[in-house]
């Protein structure tokens, strides 16, 4: 009987990508990529400008919980001599910080010595994620000098070269009189005092300074008056925000009717130049969201107000009793 014969072994060819599919491949891939990311991006900025709106938000529900155990709105600071090596009190920063879950924090401020003093070293120096946007947690995280004031780094003013954590947000201290050297931040307006018109909810006390505002001091309407909003700048360190830095307008802002003032550079705003010099500079606005910045209002809303906005309209949204008849921007 013949033997089978034996059974034979069929190899197909190994399958595998050209170089053209393996390019297309990877053009494809890179196509994907390139339209995935702006989508990732702009879903971290959305969460990153929920949070920043949830921090100002706390903010001002803390500083309405301060109004009404006290009946008045927080200083924005108080100092007790004249500009500029005159060391600081209290801010509005560092009063309402047990109405943010911050008692601890606050029970280690002495009142009775200077924010400059060793023993308030630790409060000016703490790491608070409540005053610091997310757009500008790793900057704000970092200990630095300011540029000027009695804590900071300018002999000329007296500085000590001492550190200050720094933050995001800034008090509204009013709307800028065009034609005045003075603003609402520091004790500049003694022999000559801004018309009430002119002041925001929280600036600094001094001598010859008029107190705290109240809430029926707010005439336009605590809906219509901006409280705190941001302030970052990518330019010139030293004169960004520090959130217990009591002196003239390193925590406070005045709202002044150029648009300069809400670029997110320092230098840029100086450079182009404006009425009263740098001063506007020193007491802008503006944060790293595309198109605008948050501002909380004195009835504890934050709205996103638009870098287009009218400068004029942002003007009338910082005094208390200006009796301007505006349009919400």
């Amino acid at each position: 009987m013949a033997a089978d014969n034996p059974k034979s072994t069929i190899r197909s060819p190994k399958s595998a990508f050209t170089l053209v599919e393996l390019l297309v491949v990877i053009t494809i891939i890179g196509i994907l990529i390139g339209l995935l990311l702006p989508a990732v991006q702009a879903a971290r900025e959305a969460a990153r400008k929920m949070q920043c709106a949830n921090n100002l938000r706390q903010i001002g529900l803390a500083t309405l919980s301060y109004v009404e155990r006290v009946g008045s709105f927080p200083p924005g600071g108080i100092t007790e001599g004249p500009c500029c090596s005159t060391r600081s009190g209290i801010s509005w920063s560092i009063s309402i910080l047990p109405h943010l879950e911050q008692q601890a924090l606050f029970d280690r401020y002495d009142s009775e010595a200077y924010n400059e003093d060793p023993v308030n070293e630790y409060v000016r120096q703490a790491l608070l994620p409540v005053y610091i946007c997310a757009t500008d947690y790793g900057d704000a995280r970092q200990l630095d000098v300011p540029e000027t004031g009695p804590g900071g780094g300018h002999s000329g003013h007296g500085g000590r070269n001492l550190l200050y954590r720094r933050g995001s947000y800034r008090a509204n201290t009013g709307r800028k009189q065009d034609n005045s050297s003075e603003w609402w931040d520091g004790q500049y307006q003694a022999n000559n005092p801004l018309p009430e018109k002119w002041r925001g909810p929280m600036y600094t006390i001094g001598f010859f300074q008029y107190g705290v505002v109240l809430p029926a001091h707010v005439r336009d309407g605590m809906s219509n008056t901006l409280l705190v909003g941001e302030m970052h700048s990518h330019t010139r360190p030293a004169r960004r925000t520090y959130w217990a830095y009591t002196y003239t307008s390193y925590n406070k802002s005045a709202v002044v009717p150029e648009t300069r003032t809400l670029l997110v550079d320092y230098d840029r705003c100086v450079s182009i130049g404006g009425i009263n010099g740098s001063n506007p500079c020193k007491r802008g606005w503006g944060s790293y969201h595309p198109g605008g910045l948050h501002f909380v209002f004195c009835d504890g809303s934050v709205r996103f107000v638009s870098t287009a906005t009218d400068m004029f309209v942002l003007a009338s949204l910082a005094s208390v009793a200006g009796g301007d008849v505006i349009e919400q921007p």
